[in-house]
């Protein structure tokens, strides 16, 4: 079990609250990690193997999320221990939301995170009887419809194509593989096939599929309509690879868009892309980024890379109490335009500094923060 007080570091986390409701089952837990410049904002995720260390790993990234993208808000996250598929879902989502009522919205605001769909965000909002309460409700709601729109996927591929370039290589023609076809995935690959690129593998839970020469990525985005996760076993258009192979076929670009810690010691050594960008969060551990790095593959960090989600929350969150949406093309450019040039800055001080574009993009990230906790007096002069 972990002890809250080992969390705690220079930076946070400012407060972690975990709650319970005997009835419904419910246990989940909030970590607002740094709120120097702005209020809370993260994903709230529901799974039956949530953790208080896995909840405060993420909360510290949505701190340098926001602060890389240079977005005013604070990092913060929760997690329900809940099987997103039980039939009480809603019963122990509204008793999570009554349970946090004293911090949201006035600390955090809930988001959408693995488990989580649009109209769980509207649930948040009706049991608070807060407009404020949660961001990624439904387009008829007003609300910003994080997958539907791909947002986070878009911005993966933007991101690709920025640090491509900068690289030296190509989007037209590259050869593209992707872990996951879910929210995150399936978006980043319709943008990348959009940009001229080979998708080569694709994978869900169920397996994967691989083809040399490229998938056709506007037939699986069909067949993913179709059948789900299991799309990898029906489609004829490539050849099926156990789960886990699609990290490391021979590709330029390599995606993993699914879970945290995929890309491990072993695997590192594996890997034949040039360039790994992190659609996931934390897909990547330290120590398979020293041995990347040391191969001379380029790996562009989750916090720069799946920022496609923070922007399009932060124009939710402006919007949560207007009766007008934010507009649609705003939202793209605004994804387009910050994350390619975060991408091209953080790999120049990664060049300056001689160092891992994690560890170059993470001081940048914390110069920020800490010159707000200093103006705010968090922080001795």
């Amino acid at each position: 079990m972990t002890d809250a007080l080992s969390l705690v570091d220079d930076w946070g986390p400012e407060k972690i609250v975990v709650v319970s409701h005997r009835r419904t089952g419910m246990k989940g837990v909030l970590v607002i990690d740094n709120t120097a410049r702005g209020i809370g904002k993260g994903g709230t995720r529901m799974s039956p193997h949530v953790t208080v260390g896995e909840v405060a790993r993420l909360a510290r990234v949505m701190t340098w999320k926001w602060a890389g993208v240079d977005l005013f808000y604070g990092g913060a996250k929760a997690g329900i221990v809940a099987d997103p598929a039980s039939p009480d879902k809603e019963a122990v989502l509204r008793a999570f939301a009554r349970a946090l009522s004293n911090e949201v919205p006035r600390e955090y605001v809930m988001g959408l995170d693995m488990g989580l769909t649009e109209n769980d965000a509207a649930v948040i909002q009706d049991e608070l009887g807060d407009r404020g309460a949660a961001v990624g409700t439904p387009d008829h709601l007003g609300g910003v419809a994080y997958d539907k729109l791909g947002v986070t996927g878009y911005g993966v591929a933007e991101a690709a194509d920025a640090a491509a370039l900068h690289l030296g290589l190509s989007l037209g023609g590259a050869r593209v593989a992707i872990q996951g076809f879910g929210a995150v995935g399936h978006a980043a690959a319709a943008r990348f096939a959009e940009l001229g690129a080979t998708v080569v593998a694709v994978s869900t839970a169920k397996g994967a599929l691989h083809e040399p020469a490229g998938l056709d990525v506007r037939a699986l985005l069909t067949a993913r309509e179709e059948h789900g996760d299991d799309f990898v076993n029906r489609y004829s258009g490539g050849t099926v690879i156990p789960a886990g192979e699609e990290l490391t076929v021979d590709c330029d670009i390599l995606v993993p868009a699914a879970l945290q810690d995929v890309i491990d010691e072993g695997t590192a050594h594996q890997i034949k892309a040039d360039l790994v960008v992190e659609g996931a969060n934390l897909p990547t551990s330290a120590r398979a980024q020293e041995i990347l790095a040391r191969r001379g593959v380029t790996v562009l960090p989750d916090f720069v890379a799946n920022a496609g989600g923070v922007v399009a929350a932060a124009f939710a969150m402006d919007a949560r109490y207007s009766g007008f949406r934010p507009e649609t093309p705003a939202i793209f450019r605004t994804i387009s335009d910050r994350l390619r040039a975060n991408a091209v800055v953080v790999l120049e001080e990664a060049e300056r500094r001689r160092t891992t574009p994690h560890t170059a993009g993470r001081g940048l990230a914390e110069e920020r923060v800490r010159t707000a906790m200093l103006s705010k007096g968090r922080i001795p002069r």
